[in-house]
């Protein structure tokens, strides 16, 4: 009976011990859970933005298109983005809902003034909207 009983408890042991297959899935959804950003038919970028909340915040809230500069948007967007992709890594310290996704911003890329203005107002956005401080 008390080999029954070790043979037992070994076997969970090892059971409990062994990898588990579906982190290896969740390792190769990660690579697959980024936004890249590609240009339209014009040659154009553009962001869109699902929540409806964002444009009212663009309309009402948000400074004009041309109270900054590009290089100012580009820099700033630069910043945010790495500090976004930094919460994205780490699920158990920031939220995983909000920092679903991480974001592949190529600095070499001219995205266009329209591009990096709404992209830096997204940032604002979920700053205004969820209280939480990117910068």
């Amino acid at each position: 009976m008390r080999k029954l009983i070790l043979f037992v408890s070994f076997s969970l042991l090892f059971i409990g011990c062994s990898t588990n297959k579906s982190t290896e899935k969740t390792a190769s959804n990660k690579e697959d859970n980024s936004l890249k950003f590609e240009p339209n038919d014009d040659g154009e970028y553009d962001i869109v933005v699902f929540d409806p909340q964002y444009e009212t915040y663009l309309k009402s809230i948000a400074f004009p298109r041309d109270y900054y500069s590009k290089a100012y948007y580009e820099q700033r967007n630069r910043q945010y983005v790495i500090v976004w992709n930094q919460r994205h890594m780490q699920p158990m310290v920031y939220n995983p809902d909000l920092y679903a996704v991480s974001i592949d911003l190529d600095p070499t890329v001219d995205y266009g003034y329209d591009f990096e203005y709404k992209l830096f107002n997204f940032f604002r956005f979920i700053e205004y909207k969820y209280r939480v401080r990117i910068r």
